[in-house]
């Protein structure tokens, strides 16, 4: 094909932040801001990536393989696992890569770059695999965090490859579920704040656990997926001080999660509900995780007194964004305090239905 246009959106977290790699079920996703990646067919052998936003531009060869890959260099890991299923370059193409996806905010755009970059490279080249939404959020997940050695989950390939609101269950067998293609009343505020991932992800992670870990030696009948909150005394018993905040964070975050997917399930949707499981779930991030920083806290608060039913930080934390949900009557006015608490950005989004070539 000489021109492909491959669109791929960004993603919120609604709940389960801070779950996935603890093999616990998230709830997430993809809303219509988006990356959008233009090639159109040259008559080199090289990838000419002008990055337009970030004014950048790349030169890659595509008969590089990438026997070394530098940390965080997608575009190479995503070249070296697609060789692995049949997808050999055999054309440049020049690439344009824009995009309204704010960097470093929480809202995947560097999954959402990714993603499109594979369908791009899928479609040009083929695969010997069958190409399916599954299949291209599959290769993100195994370029971005296996072929890199980094310790986050699947939550943003799979809810950005396919689209819609899905519920992706984490343990073995994995599993994504779309549960639905609306929801109504959504808010997004961008702190202007950069988000700290690979540290702050492979900390929470480890403690959390760790402290799995000890309640297993301690009671080995207990499993995190069958936990309940009415369990949490008996168990935190056997944890040193500084490790009951993970393990009460693990067990409080999927209790909102279950619930919460009962109520996105309904025909009508309660949007108060999910609000309310909202903020439970915000409160456990900040009080227990730690990970929200001051400007967050205050655009949460001025969201909610301006008449949203919930809010809670997006992303791995440490700055980022935050998503409310409110009636949609009231959906500027809360936008203007999510703006006045100093918000550098904040928009109505929808749900958007995922990775896609449009040409």
């Amino acid at each position: 094909m000489t021109k492909i246009i491959s669109l791929a959106p960004g993603r919120i977290c609604l709940f389960g932040d801070h779950q996935d790699y603890l093999g616990l079920p998230v709830i997430a996703c993809a809303i219509n801001r988006n990356i959008k990646l233009t090639a159109v067919q040259n008559d080199t052998k090289i990838f000419k990536l002008n990055m337009i936003d970030i004014d950048e531009v790349r030169s890659i060869d595509i008969n590089d393989t990438f026997a070394k890959l530098e940390p965080r260099d997608y575009f190479a890991s995503a070249l070296r696992v697609l060789r692995r299923h049949g997808c050999i370059p055999n054309v440049g193409y020049n690439i344009t890569i824009t995009g309204n996806i704010p960097i470093n905010s929480g809202i995947s755009s560097s999954s959402a770059l990714l993603l499109a970059w594979i369908n791009f490279l899928v479609t040009a080249f083929g695969v010997d695999d069958e190409v399916t939404p599954e299949f291209i959020s599959q290769i993100g997940y195994a370029s971005e965090i296996l072929e890199h050695g980094e310790p986050g989950g699947m939550m943003d390939h799979y809810s950005i490859g396919l689209g819609n609101i899905v519920h992706i269950d984490t343990k073995s067998p994995f599993s994504c579920t779309v549960i639905g293609s609306g929801l109504n009343g959504l808010i997004t505020g961008v702190s202007g704040i950069p988000k700290e991932t690979i540290g702050l992800i492979g900390e929470l992670k480890g403690n959390a656990l760790l402290a799995i870990d000890i309640v297993k030696q301690n009671f080995p009948d207990f499993d995190l997926n069958t936990a309940e909150i009415e369990d949490l005394d008996r168990h935190r018993n056997c944890l040193p001080d500084h490790l009951i905040p993970y393990f009460e964070a693990a067990v409080i975050n999927y209790d909102c999660t279950k619930k919460a997917l009962k109520e996105l399930e309904k025909p009508v949707l309660d949007l108060k509900k999910i609000g309310e499981l909202m903020n439970k779930h915000h409160e456990v991030l900040r009080d227990l995780l730690k990970i929200t920083v001051p400007r967050i806290d205050a655009m949460i608060n001025a969201a909610l007194k301006a008449g949203a039913y919930g809010a809670k930080i997006v992303g791995s934390g440490g700055g980022g964004s935050i998503v409310a949900i409110a009636d949609p009557d009231k959906e500027e006015q809360i936008v203007q305090a999510i703006l006045a608490a100093e918000a550098v950005e904040a928009y109505p989004v929808s749900v958007d239905s995922g990775a896609r070539i449009i040409e």
